[in-house]
């Protein structure tokens, strides 16, 4: 059964600064389609969705304008989710230059880098809002003691289609269940907020980790969404820091063993398709 990866990143140290990779030597060199053709190959996946990398603020137009070029040029790059600050006043022109890029879907904004309370500004949920009059999702990437907050967020914002990232960032290497547990449940009761199965592996510990360790965590997002509103994503080359991605996807189809097909299809491609609109 094919994948389609809504969890793909790229980055070019030549084009772009990525300061936040500076501090992980591993992550602190470029990492292009040809590396994540190779990293993918064997695995079945067949389409991606970009995931913006935190790039630099002024760079953030040009990133995704670079990978739309890469994506008119390489079908594999199905979608884009682009880099975004709903905290600025000049998100509305934001958005109207992201809309006439054709392979855009959604926005992103990395939460657990900023203040807390900053998504409880009025502002914040404001311009957020706007994501729905462009028919964009917006990927929520936070920590679990920051659920609460994006919690409020998105009940500020009914019309806009969630997706959290990384199962909610659980400490998998800590073996963290609350907050995060309650968290995830809690987000969960909101109908238009989904959940990403990715990350988990960066979280484990890079010399121990077994599928075992991951599974108590997708087992509950399972239990919180459903299968539904699940997506699944690779997290290249992040994931790399404690596995190769081809052993991320091995552990998925362990993971879902007990699945049936019909489930396994919606984690793996069709609901992607449908919210990614890929």
């Amino acid at each position: 059964m094919h994948l389609v990866d809504t969890h793909q990143h790229l980055w070019d140290l030549r084009q772009f600064p990525y300061s936040w990779c500076a501090g992980l030597p591993a992550l602190n060199r470029s990492f292009l389609l040809d590396d994540y053709r190779a990293a993918s190959a064997g695995t079945g996946i067949t389409k991606t969705v970009f995931m913006e990398c935190d790039v630099d603020d002024p760079h953030q137009l040009g990133e995704v304008q670079h990978i739309q070029r890469l994506a008119e040029a390489n079908p594999l790059i199905a979608g884009i989710v682009a880099s975004g600050r709903p905290e600025s006043d000049g998100f509305r022109a934001h958005l109207e230059a992201l809309a006439r890029l054709p392979k855009i879907r959604g926005v992103r904004r990395v939460l657990h880098v900023v203040r807390d309370d900053l998504c409880l500004e009025p502002r914040f949920a404001e311009n957020v809002r706007l994501l729905a009059d462009f028919g964009l999702t917006f990927d929520l990437c936070a920590l679990p003691r920051q659920h609460a907050n994006i919690r409020a967020l998105v009940e500020r914002c009914p019309q806009v289609t969630f997706i959290v990232d990384h199962v909610g960032v659980p400490d998998v290497k800590a073996r963290m269940d609350e907050p995060w547990r309650t968290g995830l449940a809690r987000l969960a009761e909101l109908p238009n907020v989904n959940c990403k199965i990715s990350g988990l592996v960066a979280y484990a510990d890079a010399a121990t980790w077994t599928v075992d360790d991951l599974r108590p965590y997708f087992e509950h997002a399972v239990a919180c969404f459903g299968w539904d509103r699940l997506v699944w994503g690779g997290d290249w080359p992040v994931c790399t820091l404690s596995a190769p991605l081809a052993r991320w996807v091995e552990a998925t189809h362990a993971l879902t063993a007990n699945a049936t097909l019909e489930q396994r299809a919606k984690l793996y491609h069709r609901n992607a398709e449908r919210l990614y609109r890929v």
